[in-house]
């Protein structure tokens, strides 16, 4: 196992990290620890990449692992941001994470067709985009049970930034799940 492939193992193993210290209300400060968790988790994502990348070390079971744990992450936090965000936005949050994950799924399914069929589907540039906004989103909204205590103001700034952010990466969810299925419309005939 390589290095970009153990860090994405890293990623994967802070997850369960992440949901219990974000869920454990006796935790001073547990939202902005899970936050740091995160964000430490999330950069994992991006040098993972950078390492494979430029010392040729990309593999399909780090491209595999990779995926999954990205879902894993993204998922695991749109979930508990669901748990603990503003009572009016509960559904709409809701909704948001139903969409991003139907997308995974979508996205997913396809890639398994085009395995059976020999070909290996990366991610392209509008599926990078979007994972961007959405953990960008991430950020702004976790630790918003925290900040309501110490600024209310400042915690409702910071919900609505996440919030409009959450909202665009759903659009970009759905342009970039059409663009890929329609560039790689050939797996599916």
């Amino acid at each position: 196992m390589n290095l970009p492939t153990k860090l994405t193992v890293t990623r994967i193993v802070l997850i369960p990290i992440f949901v219990a210290v974000f869920l454990i209300d006796s935790i001073p400060y547990g939202k902005f620890i899970a936050l740091g968790i995160f964000i430490i988790a999330s950069f994992t994502d991006w040098l993972d990449g950078y390492i494979a990348r430029k010392y040729n070390l990309v593999t399909d079971l780090g491209k595999c692992l990779d995926s999954i744990a990205d879902k894993l992450l993204v998922n695991a936090a749109l979930i508990l941001i669901i748990l603990k965000t503003v009572p009016e936005f509960q559904i709409a949050i809701t909704a948001i994470t139903i969409l991003i994950i139907s997308r995974e799924f979508i996205i997913s399914g396809l890639r398994i067709m085009a395995g059976f069929k020999g070909y290996v589907l990366a991610a392209d540039k509008l599926g990078k985009v979007k994972a961007a906004l959405q953990m960008i989103a991430i950020v702004f909204l976790l630790p918003y049970s925290d900040i309501i205590p110490l600024h209310a103001f400042a915690a409702e700034t910071v919900f609505y930034i996440g919030f409009g952010l959450l909202c665009i990466s759903a659009v970009m969810a759905i342009i970039s799940g059409i663009n890929y299925i329609v560039k790689n419309r050939e797996v599916l005939k």
